[in-house]
This record gives C-alpha cells, sequence and structure tokens, in this order.
C-alpha cells in the first residue's frame, strides 16, 4: 500500500466551493519516532528532515508543545511560528508570506499539511482533520 495517495487525498479534501486546493504539500509521519510513512517522491510532498520529525512525534506523543510555543516548529529547515493547540492532538502554525500548517495526531501518525500564503487554513484544517480522523477510525 502506497502512503502518498493519502496525500492526494488531504489536497482533495481541502478545495474550496470554488475547487481551489488549499494544500500545496502534506505528509504523514508516525507518531512513534517520526518515521516518515509518504515519500518525498510525491510531487505534493511535505519533504521533513528526519530531525524535525522526530521533534514533531516527541512533541505529539508527549503532548507537550512548550518547545513549539517557545521555539517555533521547524519544517523543510524553515521555522514556523506556533500560532495555537487544540485538544493536545492539533497544532497550527504560520511563516509570514509562506503559508500556514496544521498537524492533527491520529492513535499512530500526525498528519501535516501546508496552505500556501493566501490560501485559506481553515480548508486546509478540515482535510488533515479528515485524514487523521479516518486513520483513528482504522485504529492508526
Amino acid at each position: 500500500m502506497s502512503w502518498d495517495s493519502y496525500i492526494d487525498n488531504l489536497r482533495a479534501y481541502s478545495k474550496d466551493n470554488g475547487g481551489g486546493i488549499n494544500a500545496d504539500r502534506a505528509c504523514i509521519i508516525g507518531l512513534e519516532g517520526g518515521a516518515k510513512w509518504t515519500t518525498d517522491g510525491h510531487p505534493n510532498a511535505f519533504k521533513l528532515e528526519q530531525q524535525e520529525c522526530a521533534d514533531i512525534a516527541s512533541a505529539f506523543k508527549s503532548r507537550d508543545f512548550l518547545a513549539f510555543q517557545s521555539n517555533g516548529i521547524y519544517v523543510e529547515g524553515t521555522k514556523y511560528q506556533f500560532l495555537r493547540e487544540e485538544d493536545g492532538k492539533t497544532v497550527m502554525a504560520k511563516k509570514k508570506d509562506q503559508g500556514s500548517m496544521t498537524l492533527q495526531a491520529s492513535k499512530t501518525a500526525v498528519v501535516i499539511g501546508h496552505c500556501p500564503e493566501g490560501g485559506q487554513q481553515g480548508n486546509l484544517n478540515k482535510a488533515v482533520m479528515a485524514i487523521a480522523e479516518y486513520l483513528e477510525s482504522m485504529n492508526m
């Protein structure tokens, strides 16, 4: 099974009423250690470094987002400003002029989506939630 198809599904879920896609990049990493489930070979892959994956997975596993609040969230070598956390399982972040991110944990993974500058993060939130909740329903 290719996890990369989930990137396509997330992008499809992010469409607004006009048909515009509000997720330009996405990935899924394991909650235990941050191993990549999706590959960097997908044209819309969010290409995180292994340390970035490990840091994100660790924060979500412990539900301790203080490091994100203090230091930001690093993805693809770029620092995103932590905006907020909801229910210990969803985090939102933004980088001025570069867009925003939504990260949501399921039982065994973290789904990460990126919205380009000018896109609608609300639609990205909905898309990331749809994939994370699907994984939860599959006990993943």
